[in-house]
């Protein structure tokens, strides 16, 4: 929890009554920071800064899409963050609501997103914590687009390399992995691409406490974001077509086998069937009136199975 008056911290501790009454000064706002509260942790800040219960109820859930509501002369902002876990690829989203007024802010995690990290790193710029809380607002928003940066690129490089794997030589199939993949994409899709109409309404102004000022901040943000939203859009296509490929692959293969198959089952049916022939037991067979009977009967099973062998591995069946 921290005051900041024209853009400087006001050193020493700062409890909740302090930085309600500190926050109705001119040229002052309040920030408090919350990690994962409870109802009754949330209750004191609520009664404090007079926040609309709809938005607290969201706030406590923790299971909101990203949006942009307005409640009277306050927003709440709906965030997700996102990392990428490289061991088992997976993409692990985080949630953020801000809550944001005249002289104050109010920021709850939910996840690993450091937002103690984004405070420190805009203390070191009081031209804009001269802004205001909309100054605080775009920080917190800049640094969830940014972490989407890293996350975007480790989920291409393993597109890349299961897309490799598929067009390899290797008789694996990774179908498993593919999909795992492609749901991935989907969750990374619904934390991006659902934050841009309210970045856009940032950028487009119309709130008392975001200066005309921060509108370049928050059209740099926006156009970020617009650019991750089609790369994944773009993933999302490739996996897709990955995945096609694979299975296309899997079926030919399994048409392969289908063909060795036959062609080895159709020449073993040759020297079957003359063995099947000899093994009637006819009173009269070649071999007891011809010494040539076996030998020739041999060597003709012989020439029809290479034959078909050489015939059949002709046309790619062997």
């Amino acid at each position: 929890m921290a005051l900041y008056d024209h853009g400087l911290r006001r050193p020493g501790e700062v409890d909740l009554e302090q930085a309600y009454e500190g926050c109705r000064s001119p040229e002052c706002f309040a920030w408090i920071e919350l990690q994962s509260p409870t109802e009754d942790e949330f209750d004191s800040v609520r009664r404090e800064f007079n926040m609309h219960e709809l938005a607290v109820e969201d706030a406590i859930d923790a299971h909101q899409r990203p949006k942009l509501e307005v409640y009277g002369d306050s927003l709440f902002l709906v965030l997700k963050s996102a990392r990428y876990r490289e061991e088992d690829e997976r993409v692990e989203i985080g949630e953020i609501q801000v809550f944001v007024g005249e002289g104050f802010i109010v920021s709850v995690g939910h996840g690993e997103t450091a937002l103690h990290d984004v405070r420190l790193s805009l203390e070191t710029r009081p031209d804009l914590l001269r802004l205001g809380p909309g100054a605080a607002l775009h920080a917190i928003i800049d640094r969830v687009v940014d972490d989407y940066a890293p996350v975007i690129e480790a989920l291409e490089q393993d597109i890349r390399d299961v897309e490799g794997e598929v067009f390899s030589t290797a008789t694996a199939t990774p179908a498993e992995r593919i999909y795992g993949l492609k749901r991935q994409v989907l969750m990374l899709s619904g934390a991006i691409t659902p934050l841009v109409e309210p970045v856009d309404r940032l950028e487009r102004g119309n709130f008392g406490f975001i200066p005309d000022e921060l509108d370049p901040y928050f059209r740099d943000v926006k156009d970020h974001l617009i650019r991750f939203v089609r790369e994944v859009d773009g993933f999302r296509e490739l996996v897709t077509s990955v995945l096609t490929a694979n299975l296309t692959q899997i079926s030919v293969r399994q048409n392969e086998d289908v063909r060795r198959i036959s062609a080895w089952a159709a020449i073993i049916a040759v020297p079957t069937l003359i063995t099947g022939i000899y093994g009637m037991n006819f009173e009269h067979m070649p071999e007891l009136t011809w010494t040539f009977g076996y030998p020739l009967a041999l060597a003709l099973m012989a020439l029809v199975c290479l034959t078909l062998y050489r015939s059949f591995k002709r046309a790619g069946w062997l």
